[in-house]
Parts: C-alpha cells; sequence; structure tokens
C-alpha cells in the first residue's frame, strides 16, 4: 500500500492522537455520532442528473453509506472494492434487504462521472437487483459539508498532490436515518457487516442464527468491528449443550419405549 494511503487509514481511527501526523492529515478523522439522525433533506443528484433526497433511498431497510470522491486514483476505490468483496459474500441482497448509497463529497463531480462508476461496480456485484439497490450521487457543496458533518466525516484538499486527503470507512444507518455503525479502513469483514445490518434493522433483516452471533458478538466503536464476548460465547455454548442432551435423551426414551401396536378392529 502506498504512504499516503496508509496514513489517511490511520487519520481514519477514532481517538487517534493528533500529534506526529502531517499538517494534511491532522484535521482528518471519522468522528462517530452513533445514535444521532441523519439529514435527511439533504439534497443531491442521482446517476442521470435528477434531483433527490436522501430520505428517498431510507424508510423500509437498513442503509450502507459510502463517501468517497469518483476521481479518487486510489483510496476510494480501495473503499468501494472492499466493500464490493463483503456484500459478494453476504446472503443479503442489495436492493432486497439493503441499500446502498454511494455519495461523491466532491461538489465538482457530476452525474456522468457517477454513472460510469456505478456500472462499473454493479457489473462488479453482478446480482439481480443491484441496478436498484446500489446508488451513486452527486450534490452541490453546502448539501454535502451537511450530510460529512453529520457523519463526523472530516477531509482536505492537498494542494500538494492535488488530492483530497480523507479517511475511509462505512457507515450503516437504521431505516429512519439514524447512525447505527461505522466500519472502518478499506477491507471489511463480512460478518460485521452483516451483524450491522441485522441490528440496524432491529431484527427485520437476518436468521434466528444471526441473533445468537449477536449474543456472542459485540460492537466495538473503538475499533468499528465486531468482538466475541467471551462470557455469553461460554454461556451460549452451555445452552447448546443442554439442548444436545435433551436432544439425545428424547431419542435413547423413544427408541427403548416404542408405541404399542394397534389392535386391529373387530370384524
Amino acid at each position: 500500500m502506498r504512504p499516503l494511503a496508509a496514513l489517511l487509514l490511520l487519520a481514519a481511527a477514532p481517538g487517534l492522537a493528533q500529534d506526529g501526523r502531517p499538517p494534511a492529515l491532522r484535521d482528518l478523522g471519522f468522528d462517530q455520532k452513533l445514535g444521532e439522525p441523519l439529514p435527511l433533506d439533504v439534497s443531491l443528484r442521482d446517476e442521470s442528473g435528477t434531483p433527490v433526497r436522501l430520505g428517498d433511498y431510507f424508510g423500509e431497510k437498513p442503509v450502507v453509506l459510502t463517501m468517497v470522491y469518483y476521481e479518487c486514483p486510489m483510496l476510494c476505490t480501495l473503499t468501494l472494492n472492499g466493500l464490493s468483496g463483503a456484500m459478494d459474500v453476504l446472503r443479503f441482497d442489495a436492493g432486497a434487504e439493503y441499500e446502498v448509497v454511494t455519495v461523491s463529497f466532491d461538489h465538482r463531480e457530476t452525474p456522468e462521472l457517477a454513472r460510469a462508476k456505478k456500472a462499473a461496480y454493479v457489473e462488479r456485484y453482478g446480482r439481480s437487483g443491484a441496478e436498484q439497490g446500489w446508488h451513486f450521487l452527486t450534490g452541490d457543496e453546502a448539501e454535502l459539508r451537511r450530510l460529512t458533518d453529520a457523519l463526523g466525516f472530516r477531509y482536505a484538499w492537498d494542494e500538494e498532490t492535488q488530492q483530497f486527503a480523507h479517511p475511509a470507512g462505512i457507515v450503516v444507518a437504521t431505516p429512519d436515518g439514524t447512525i447505527a455503525r461505522y466500519l472502518y479502513g478499506i477491507e471489511y469483514a463480512p460478518k460485521d457487516l452483516r451483524l450491522a445490518l441485522v441490528e440496524a434493522s432491529e431484527g427485520r433483516v437476518g436468521s434466528a442464527v444471526d441473533q445468537v452471533l449477536l449474543f456472542c458478538y459485540r460492537y466495538d466503536p473503538a475499533t468499528g468491528r465486531y468482538g466475541a464476548v467471551a462470557l455469553n460465547l461460554v454461556r451460549a455454548g452451555g445452552v447448546l449443550t443442554v439442548l444436545a442432551l435433551l436432544a439425545f435423551w428424547a431419542v435413547m426414551w423413544r427408541r427403548d419405549h416404542p408405541r404399542p401396536a394397534e389392535t386391529p378392529p373387530g370384524p
């Protein structure tokens, strides 16, 4: 990985000391605002240039939100590739169980750029419904700033490289537009993305197995990942052991106590 990308990834980590960062990176970060509402009235444009609002993509499903810029030479592509890779593993389908909204924070970028980026990633994802489930948006500077401020996404223009310096990560929001989870970096464990979507959906996405996993794994805001909870793992293992013993006892009891043969009816 190039040095600039590595530094940008370090800048994304919450709570990282500002001392020691290059000047271009001192104002960067991804400040967690868990539980806070997104500005759903933010005005944007979709890939065709049609005016839309952020809230048009909320209401029924959890939403994965990514802030990038489409002409980014490296880090944004790594972010989108990492997201696409995690989505490939999920049993959930974008457009069916959740929405993906990718927004360019560079107000100079156009719907044409968004359309080209969408075509590339919809083809890469390759699942039915992706065209309707993954959205690539642009907007005006003031409206984009409202969104990035609400997300805690801090970035800066670097005159020396003529590029934006920015953190890397994705945000998972609830159907009503509340910030639920941050996942940092450029690679996202499918387990983390899955559990974040299950939690954000408030049980509307996922299975009973996912609920068990949420009992055993807990989100850590400091790392933006889900980690195992040792005590809960022990408890879950104990419950499964008891259930297995009960099932074994039931099978053995039925084998040792067969049902009596029914007496045929008389003439």
